[in-house]
Parts: structure tokens; C-alpha cells; sequence
């Protein structure tokens, strides 16, 4: 008989903080050391290059005898971070990809420890209760006395809004979606995953939903109150446009329209003082989708769906006899079945709630803050600047320009020269027929020499491809 072996420590229980220190020392050592490596806001070199250093660093990703704990975990780490494109440096600024806050990090290496999942209350006493009370304070910041579901995202939460519309009691017959132009192409996915009749899009010449086009579309669809669902965008992935939230919503009461309002970006404005008032008429809404790893800088996946009738949750309702018997619920234990159309499940909530906690409504208010200051001051010095030409005043953090004496062609170029050296990550949008760069401002250390350093290297990646690329 072979001698048994001693398991690996495990993350929790009495001893998995013990289990766990060391292992983070190495971790955090192998962040530093990962990020001094790479030097920059991705590493230099391009898709080739960085698979060839991650190949080298996995070989053999499944070997017959481990490496074990400490040397796999110092290697990949180090692998990772040194090829990563880092939203903590000023100039990762393409995409809504925030860099989380170091407490909610923390929190959420304590749930992925305890591991709780959010399907049953026997797997998650306390985060059922933590989610619960989470979920509704939330939501009571649009719709007071409505709920809320935590999801994934803004996607998942607007396939649930779909959802929730297809099976509302005022619903009468197939439901059929309306969109503008600038929607994210989620909604569209989720009447196609839904069965749902083809998508109706209207046209958003401004790169927002317009008003006028949308009463036509809906008098010429017709059809009695309860058949078409609206879906308004506050905080457009393109250019951070906000959608006329009152007008649209007039527009939903007089057709007896159904509104979804996805403010998957936009949402965070409810944190601010001063800039809340963009959201003027979201709490009209039936459905709203909120997203808190863009402005809210949690660790990815942390979004939600709040809903203003609470009683549209029961569209969600399942049975499950291990899950939620119904003598357990009839006995007092809560059902999560109803709660997310996903079985197993992270305490995303922990993250959310230790960040509502630690800074409250003033602290996350002044962060959007910073990040909306820094798009207005990006936006002044591209303004300045005779190179370049700006799109527009920005909306929320995101910031369109291009250099003056270019083509379409030429600002791709532009864009991918400044991932292939490192130096700069910059998204793209297409919007008055012209291609455009796009800087999407979600670093609240970002400091004003940091936005000028930006500028001056695209100014710079701008000559050179110019220089080498043909028309």
C-alpha cells in the first residue's frame, strides 16, 4: 500500500489564512516584478511576441509532476503582469476597463477564499443576506422600493431586461425591441438569443437616439399598449453619449412602450452631486442596466439589473428540489433560484459592498469626478493643440479626436503603432462617416502631464506612419 500523501492547503477554514500569506507575498512580488518588466501600459512587441513569452512560461501546461505552488505561481503571475495591458497605467486608455480599487481586490480574494455560492442559502448564509441588503440600496437610487439582481455586466443585464419584458404580465404578445443606432450590440444579441421578432433601429444622426424618429417608429408600428420595448443607452461605448432620457420616456408613456435605459457606463453619474442631473429621467424607466468595473472600479464581473416593479422578478422563479425545497423556503430559508438565471455563482456583492462602505456616495462621487475633469482637460489641450481636431466636449470620460492631416486609414495605423511599441493603448469609433481615436479616462491618478505625454505620443506615432505608410 502507497504511503497517502498530505493534500494541498486549502483558502479557508481555520488555517487558509496561514496557508494563503505566504502565497500572497509571492503574488505581489510577482506583480512588481511583472510590471517593472513590461515598462509601459502593455508590452512592446505585438501578439507574436507576447504568445511566445506566455508559451515559454506555461510549457508544459500540464506536466506529469507539478513545478509546485510557489514556482507555478511566481511564473504565470510574473507572465501575466508583464503581459498585460495595465488600466492602472495613465496611458491604458482605450476601453472601458477600469483599474479596480485595491480594497475591492481585497475583498474579492476573500470571497474567491470562502468561496460561497449564491445559489443556495445553505453555500452562502451571510453573502445571501450582504447581496440582499446590497441590491436593494442600490436600486432604491432609481427606483425606490424597486430590486435589483446582481449579473456579470451590462450584457447579461440587458438580456434579463429583455427577458423581464418578454415575460411581464402587461406584455401583450411578442415583444418587439426598438433601439437607436448608437445601442451596444448586446441588446440586439439578446433578441436573437430570445426568439425575440428582428430588432427595430432608429436613427441617432447625433450619435443619440433621436426623439422625432422614434415617435414615427413606434405610430408606425402600431399594435396596443404592452408589445414594444424601448431601449435607451446612458454612457454610448463609442463617444459616452447620454441618450435624451425625459423625452424618451414621454415618448414610452404616450405609446404604452415598455423602457429599458442600459447605463452600463452612465450609471456612476448617480454617484456625483453634480453631474446626476445627466441622468435626468432614468428613474422612468421599467429596467436599468448598471455596470460598477466601469465607473465604479470594481474587479470584473460586477453589474446589475434594477427593476422598478419588483413583481417582474418572478418571471425569474424555478424550482429546484436541492436547491430550494419548498418545505426549506416555507421554513424560512431564503430562495436564490429567482435571483439570477445562473446557477453557481460568485459574492460578486462583497467587493461592491466593502467599496460602498469604505467611501460612501462622496468618495465614489469624487472619483467620477476626477475621471470626468480629466476628459474635460484632455478635450481643452486637443482643442489647443493645431495637430489635432476634437470630435466633441465630452459627455462623461471619454474623449474622440483625430490628427488633422490624416486619413481613415491612416489613424488604424496610428493606433495599432501604439500597441505594437507599448506605449499607448487607444480604442477607435466611427461615427460622422470619420474614424476617430478614442480615449476612454477611467484612472483617477491620472494627472494632467500624464494627458499631455498622450497627446505628445500620438502626436509623434501620427509622423511616423505617416512617413512609412502608403495611402
Amino acid at each position: 500500500m502507497s504511503t497517502p500523501r498530505t493534500p494541498p492547503p486549502l483558502a479557508g477554514g481555520a488555517q487558509g489564512a496561514d496557508a494563503l500569506e505566504p502565497l500572497l507575498d509571492i503574488a505581489l512580488a510577482a506583480l512588481r516584478t511583472g510590471a517593472t518588466a513590461r515598462g509601459g501600459p502593455l508590452p512592446a512587441g505585438g501578439p507574436e511576441t507576447v504568445a511566445t513569452h506566455v508559451r515559454a512560461a506555461a510549457h508544459p501546461v500540464l506536466p506529469d509532476h507539478g513545478t509546485g505552488p510557489e514556482t507555478a505561481l511566481r511564473t504565470l503571475v510574473h507572465a501575466l503582469t508583464e503581459g498585460a495591458a495595465d488600466p492602472a497605467e495613465p496611458h491604458c486608455a482605450a476601453h472601458l476597463h477600469c483599474p479596480p480599487l485595491a480594497v475591492a481586490t481585497a475583498a474579492d480574494l476573500a470571497a474567491s477564499a470562502l468561496n460561497p455560492s449564491m445559489d443556495s442559502w445553505d453555500q452562502a448564509p451571510a453573502a445571501t443576506e450582504l447581496e440582499a441588503l446590497v441590491t436593494r440600496a442600490l436600486a432604491d437610487e432609481i427606483h425606490p422600493g424597486g430590486d435589483a439582481l446582481i449579473t456579470t455586466g451590462g450584457t447579461e443585464a440587458n438580456q434579463l431586461a429583455l427577458l423581464l419584458a418578454r415575460e411581464a404580465p402587461t406584455t401583450r404578445g411578442p415583444i418587439r425591441l426598438i433601439t437607436g443606432a448608437n445601442a451596444h450590440h448586446s441588446l440586439t444579441r439578446a433578441a436573437w438569443l430570445l426568439g425575440l421578432p428582428e430588432p427595430v433601429t432608429v436613427p441617432a444622426p447625433a450619435g443619440t437616439l433621436d426623439p422625432a424618429a422614434l415617435d414615427d417608429a413606434l405610430t408606425e408600428l402600431g399594435g396596443p399598449p404592452g408589445t414594444h420595448l424601448v431601449a435607451a443607452t446612458a454612457g454610448t461605448t463609442d463617444a459616452g453619449l447620454i441618450d435624451p432620457l425625459d423625452d424618451i420616456a414621454d415618448l414610452c408613456a404616450a405609446h404604452g412602450a415598455r423602457l429599458h435605459i442600459d447605463a452600463a457606463y452612465g450609471g456612476g453619474l448617480l454617484f456625483s452631486d453634480t453631474r446626476k442631473t445627466q441622468l435626468h429621467g432614468l428613474s422612468r424607466a421599467d429596467t436599468v442596466a448598471l455596470d460598477l468595473h466601469k465607473l465604479g472600479w470594481q474587479p470584473a464581473a460586477a453589474g446589475l439589473i434594477a427593476v422598478r416593479d419588483p413583481h417582474d422578478l418572478h418571471a425569474l422563479d424555478h424550482h429546484a428540489e436541492y436547491l430550494n425545497a419548498d418545505d426549506d423556503t416555507d421554513a424560512g430559508l431564503p430562495d436564490l433560484l429567482g435571483r439570477s438565471l445562473r446557477t453557481t455563482r460568485r459574492p460578486d456583492v462583497l467587493k461592491i459592498a466593502v467599496t460602498l462602505k469604505a467611501y460612501g456616495r462622496t468618495g465614489l462621487g469624487h472619483l467620477v469626478d476626477q475621471v470626468c475633469d480629466q476628459a474635460q482637460h484632455f478635450a481643452e489641450l486637443i482643442d489647443a493643440h493645431p495637430a489635432f481636431e476634437l470630435y466633441d466636449t465630452p459627455t462623461i470620460s471619454t474623449v474622440l479626436f483625430r490628427p488633422t492631416d490624416t486619413t481613415d486609414h491612416h489613424i488604424a495605423h496610428i493606433r495599432r503603432h501604439l500597441l505594437t511599441e507599448g506605449t499607448a493603448v487607444l480604442g477607435r469609433a466611427h461615427l460622422d462617416g470619420r474614424r476617430w481615436l478614442k480615449a476612454t479616462l477611467l484612472n483617477p491618478h491620472t494627472r494632467p502631464a500624464d494627458l499631455t505625454a498622450l497627446l505628445k505620443l500620438v502626436e509623434e506615432a501620427a509622423q511616423h506612419v505617416k512617413g512609412t505608410t502608403p495611402r
